[in-house]
């Protein structure tokens, strides 16, 4: 087993003011030659946005972005005509592909947006760009995990154009699981939403992420509380 520990209080940081963001990877200003992605995971950003407050439209290609909104509520708007507006349980995906612009504004007038962008290599490039939300019972991830991004569509994720997983758990009690990988050449990012948990008896506390690879499993114990991100992915 091999494994790499960005604690949270070493993330890269931007407070643009309608802006407060934290890096687990190297993004834009901040460049971290020991972090510059983790396996096919290219980006982990923990955003909080300002009422009324945005990212206007800019463009993507070739790239798996991924949107979890926390607290609050995010309008999407693209080149496509889309509009959506995410919400905490929900995943958003976007597929770049060839090429999309798009923008992410706060959906609200008086309260903060917050969500994780994640962003993947994709399998294949040059795709035609395509868009897909999905909203998780909260009873689906309780106390357990639950698949929300996936290129299984049996498995009810969201689709990703990459052999990636994304599971999310919340527990209401402590518990003990264990998350197998689906191939032995994948990793797998953990991402601790909050609470305090144990990944392969590694303590992890909020917003710390751990990855894992060159191992079949994850033994997670998720202490009350907690809320866990699993990030699979290939390392190659």
């Amino acid at each position: 087993m091999k494994t790499v520990f960005h604690p949270a209080n070493e993330r890269g940081h931007v407070n643009s003011g309608w802006l407060n963001s934290y890096h687990s990877f190297s993004f834009a200003m901040y460049h971290h030659p020991q972090k510059m992605n983790f396996g096919l995971l290219r980006v982990l950003n923990d955003d909080t946005v300002a009422a009324a407050m945005g990212f206007g439209r800019h463009p993507h290609d070739n790239m798996e972005i991924v949107s979890i909104p926390l607290e609050g509520a995010l309008k999407h708007n693209d080149s496509t005509g889309r509009e959506a507006i995410i919400q905490k349980g929900e995943v958003q995906i976007m597929s770049a592909g060839k090429g999309i612009q798009h923008s992410e504004v706060n959906a609200s007038t008086t309260d903060p947006v917050k969500f994780l962008q994640i962003w993947v290599f994709p399998k294949e490039r040059g795709i035609t760009p395509r868009y897909e939300q999905k909203m998780f019972d909260a009873a689906a991830r309780e106390n357990k995990f639950c698949t929300v991004v996936s290129p299984v569509e049996a498995d009810g994720g969201v689709w990703i154009n990459q052999d990636a997983f994304f599971s999310i758990g919340q527990f209401t009690n402590a518990q003990a699981l264990t998350y197998t990988l689906r191939d032995a050449n994948h990793g797998v990012y953990v991402f601790l939403i909050s609470g305090n948990a144990k990944a392969n008896g590694i303590a992890l506390h909020e917003r710390d992420g751990l990855g894992i690879y060159e191992s079949p499993a994850l033994f997670i114990e998720a202490e009350k509380g907690s809320e866990i991100l699993l990030i699979e992915v290939p390392m190659h």
